[in-house]
């Protein structure tokens, strides 16, 4: 099969997955938007067709192409399909909670407890009005277990940076050792304090302030 024959093929089967892929709506807009599986096995397949089509003989190269595309259009489907799943289970779960659950890139989930929300003022205790919350999201982790957290403490700008830089870190932690008392894998998770840094609102207004005092966890693809 020449690479000409290749493309064509190729360009049918993108064609048809397109036709059928699955269609979402966006939480935030209300637009309809493709789901990350279909996306993953669109750039899968792209992706192992290249890889294929560079390996062997020239005479193989078409053969190649096609297998590759297949079989990266099953790999970076699946991996979208893991990541869909995962938001639809911790957007049912955390309804009126308070977190926020947002997409972020194809394969990459942030949860964000904004608001000073689980932590009292200068403390990094967290509250037991939160526990509940976070036994919800521990459990969903616990059944989706390919995934790496990266657990994100930030502050507002009020105190000194020294003491907002601590603060940020206890707090991130206590989040990960809350989450790794329900069974989540203390290897898949690391937490980080940035202090006042990267503020979402201005530091000017009480709003804003709470705004800022936050903690994220990043869910991302095992590596």
């Amino acid at each position: 099969m020449t690479l000409k024959k290749v493309s064509i093929a190729l360009a049918i089967l993108l064609t048809l997955s397109g036709c059928q892929a699955t269609q979402r709506q966006n939480a935030t807009t209300g637009e309809s938007e493709t789901n990350s599986a279909t996306k993953g096995a669109l750039i899968g397949a792209i992706a192992g067709a290249v890889a294929g089509a560079a390996t062997g003989d020239k005479k193989d190269r078409g053969k190649r192409a096609l297998i590759g595309a297949a079989g990266g259009a099953a790999i970076g489907g699946g991996v979208g399909y893991y990541f869909d799943q995962q938001e639809k289970a911790l957007r049912e779960a955390l309804l009126n909670s308070g977190v926020q659950v947002e997409r972020v890139g194809e394969n990459q989930l942030l949860l964000r407890l904004e608001n000073g929300i689980g932590f009292s003022s200068s403390s990094y205790a967290l509250d037991s009005s939160i526990h509940n919350t976070l036994k919800g999201v521990a459990q969903i982790l616990v059944e989706y277990p390919d995934t790496s957290l990266v657990i994100d403490g930030f502050t507002d700008s009020t105190g000194n940076d020294a003491s907002n830089q601590i603060l940020s870190e206890r707090r991130a932690e206590s989040v990960r050792s809350f989450l790794i008392s329900q069974n989540v894998a203390a290897g898949r998770a690391v937490a980080r304090g940035n202090g006042e840094r990267y503020p979402l609102c201005t530091n000017s207004t009480a709003e804003g302030r709470a705004c800022n005092r936050r903690v994220e966890i990043q869910i991302l693809p095992l590596k």
